[in-house]
């Protein structure tokens, strides 16, 4: 289970409706594709049910899953910061429920609302934090396990 808590629980009850008043729900079948690497990241999405793989494209290689999502988790992150472009693919790995944002209407609403800017940028800062974190001990585990030098 992740120490990050989860995006909607962070948010005081007031920012959380107003963000809430922005959301649709949506559903991935198993296997589907929600997003390519390097495509227009103009959503984000919190998971409701199932799970959902964060990859990465290797050349010569099929891609590398980096993350695994589950419910409660943060879908997409690079809808925050220009370009706007997907840093990773993501697959439903489960079929998958969940709660859609429209990117540019979330920007707009912070833009509008400062205080909800703030509090929602430090709750993406923070599932960054935790993800780079895993991901640094996923690549240390991996260099040491293809013969890496020990440490």
């Amino acid at each position: 289970m992740t120490t990050v808590k989860r995006l909607l629980t962070t948010l005081p009850a007031d920012h959380r409706q107003r963000l809430m008043d922005l959301a649709q729900e949506v559903s991935f079948p198993q296997d589907a594709r929600i997003f390519e690497e390097g495509g227009t990241a103009d959503r984000l999405w919190v998971i409701r049910s199932g799970t959902v793989a964060l990859d990465l494209r290797v050349p010569g290689r099929r891609g590398v899953v980096v993350e695994t999502l589950h419910p409660g988790d943060l879908l997409g992150w690079s809808w925050l910061f220009p370009p706007h472009e997907w840093d990773f693919g993501a697959e439903a790995f489960s079929p998958v429920r969940a709660y859609e944002f429209d990117a540019p209407k979330v920007r707009a609403l912070c833009e509008e609302e400062p205080a909800l800017g703030l509090v929602l940028l430090r709750a993406v800062a923070e599932v960054l934090a935790h993800r780079l974190a895993g991901a640094r001990a996923r690549l240390i585990e991996n260099y040491a396990k293809h013969g890496g030098a020990t440490l």
